[in-house]
């Protein structure tokens, strides 16, 4: 997440990119006269050698969409999955102390294309259409057109079961205002769950819907929807959380959000806590 005093970032990871891909993939880097993108049909050598294969067959049989451009070298769905795929048959490797107090138990998430039990999941949209997104015929496509947790993971702590949706970013930046074609159908699909007893939002004069349809809170708060509406129907026995992970831009992150919203939008959101926090919050479910 890329804030404008810190243009050199993104600068940084494109020239890392290229040099990486340059090194390792020699003369398959290019596309669009740009060293850090692969054509968009090599995308699968954007991942970790240790996963191609894999991350192939398990995106295909659970019909989950590869982004756009999986095949640019700063794609935060190939990021996660860079990192997180390798580790989801070593839940071992998942057993740290940051979620506070003891060490969880990892859960397995679902079965991996080879039939052992995964420990990580991606594009996580929840097992029934939580948030009036789903198509009225046909199936849902994880990642595309519904909102998708980057990433889930089941674990027990202190006897307590609970899912953790994770949010995963690289360099994204965000400023446009929301569109407003766009907007009936968001009403239309959220007005009605977005606010307490039912959804995460404290009812409030001063707070309308379309204050959230503003990026990046827009994909926060579904993220944050679809865990308080998995909670509510105790989906696989757990209480779900939700994460953020934006490495070392999570405090430019903040400025740059606090620059394109407006003043009352700071004083709504409580802003920089980069999301609809507990001011503002019913149940608030991020840690």
């Amino acid at each position: 997440m890329t804030d404008p005093c810190e243009p050199h970032f993104v600068l940084q990871e494109r020239t890392r990119q290229a040099a990486f891909l340059e090194a390792y993939l020699p003369g398959e880097a290019g596309f669009k006269r740009s060293a850090f993108r692969l054509a968009p049909a090599n995308r699968l050598s954007n991942l970790n050698p240790a996963i191609r294969d894999i991350a192939n067959r398990y995106f295909a049989d659970n019909a989950i969409a590869w982004h756009q451009h999986a095949a640019h070298g700063l794609s935060s769905q190939v990021c996660c999955l860079n990192f997180l795929m390798p580790l989801a048959t070593r839940p071992e490797m998942l057993v740290q102390s940051a979620l506070g107090g003891d060490l969880p138990e990892m859960l397995e998430v679902e079965k991996g294309p080879d039939g052992e039990p995964w420990f990580i999941g991606f594009e996580c949209i929840g097992r029934t259409d939580y948030l009036n997104e789903w198509p009225r015929t046909g199936s849902p496509k994880r990642g595309a057109n519904v909102t998708s947790a980057d990433a889930v993971l089941r674990f027990r702590q202190a006897g307590r079961v609970e899912t953790l949706l994770v949010k995963w970013k690289y360099t994204e930046s965000y400023g446009a205002p929301p569109e407003p074609k766009r907007e009936a159908e968001r009403l239309r699909r959220y007005q009605n769950i977005a606010f307490a007893p039912i959804g995460p939002l404290r009812s409030s004069a001063d707070l309308k819907l379309p204050d959230l349809f503003w990026e990046p809170f827009y994909q926060l708060f579904r993220q944050q929807m679809l865990a308080l509406r998995m909670q509510g129907t105790k989906e696989d026995g757990t209480r779900p959380r939700s994460a953020y992970r934006a490495g070392r831009q999570s405090a430019a992150l903040a400025r740059h959000v606090a620059r394109v919203a407006s003043a009352r939008r700071q004083r709504l959101l409580g802003l920089p806590q980069l999301a609809v926090r507990s001011r503002r919050l019913h149940q608030p479910l991020y840690r």
